[in-house]
């Protein structure tokens, strides 16, 4: 699947320029309309981040997130401030399709693994942001020295399956995504299901990333600068379908 993303920072949609909360741009003041517009043009999933929450490790954009549920009727996925079993209940009985666990699989691995065993890898998604192969934590503002390729096997272990690889570097810059190290773990890790993010430009990326054998994408910059849009990606997916 190919999935925009929405941001929500303050209750509006905003793009940061690689996770540097003082590099915001603004992209809509409603993303509620944002997220309506997205499922008008046959494009049937979304991937949102509360980076608010991502900071303070609770939901704060709870209400936008709770409203884009209700008007969008395809499949929705969410990170940001899940760390704890009381949040991520709340949003998976709001109706949120998966959930993302980032910084909390590091530091509380035994509240992911908890999470994995009661609703299981199609509903719990584990988010491996980072750079140099390393993994980043609290909305990117802390560089762990865990290797990405090890949290993705103890996490697979645990039963997780999916794991949206993000490198820092790339994210917001329009450089194309790290192939490099998408390979390195697709191929150290083929049995999991890596979805890249960070860095996408247009087709071509796609086209790359598919030949590496990942089709599981997330796109944000590129669309507000139009190198790919929301038809773009309603074609693929009705291509690969």
């Amino acid at each position: 699947m190919i999935f925009p993303a929405i941001d929500l920072h303050n209750g509006q949609s905003v793009r940061l320029y690689q996770g540097d909360y003082d590099k915001v741009t603004l992209i809509n003041k409603d993303p509620v309309v944002q997220a309506k517009d997205i499922i008008n043009t046959g494009v049937n999933q979304l991937h949102l981040v509360d980076l608010d929450g991502a900071k303070t490790g609770r939901p704060e954009n709870y209400t936008v997130i709770s409203d884009i549920r209700k008007n969008f009727d395809g499949f929705l996925e969410l990170g940001g401030g899940i760390r704890d079993e009381k949040i991520a209940s709340m949003y998976l009985d709001l109706g949120i399709d998966r959930i993302i666990i980032g910084s909390a699989a590091i530091e509380n691995p035994q509240f992911v693994k908890k999470l994995l065993k009661r609703y299981g890898g199609d509903r719990i998604v584990i988010g491996v942001d980072g750079s140099n192969g390393k993994v980043a934590v609290n909305g990117w503002l802390e560089q762990s020295d865990v290797k990405m390729s090890d949290l993705i096997k103890t996490m697979m272990d645990d039963g997780a399956k999916s794991f949206i690889v993000t490198d820092v570097a790339r994210d917001g810059t329009m450089q194309g995504p790290n192939l490099d190290l998408l390979m390195k773990l697709y191929q150290e890790l083929p049995k999991a299901n890596l979805v890249a993010s960070g860095g996408i430009r247009d087709l071509k990326d796609l086209h790359n990333l598919k030949a590496l054998g990942i089709t599981d994408v997330i796109i944000g910059k590129a669309l507000y600068e139009k190198t790919i849009t929301l038809k773009d990606i309603a074609e693929v997916e009705k291509n690969a379908s």
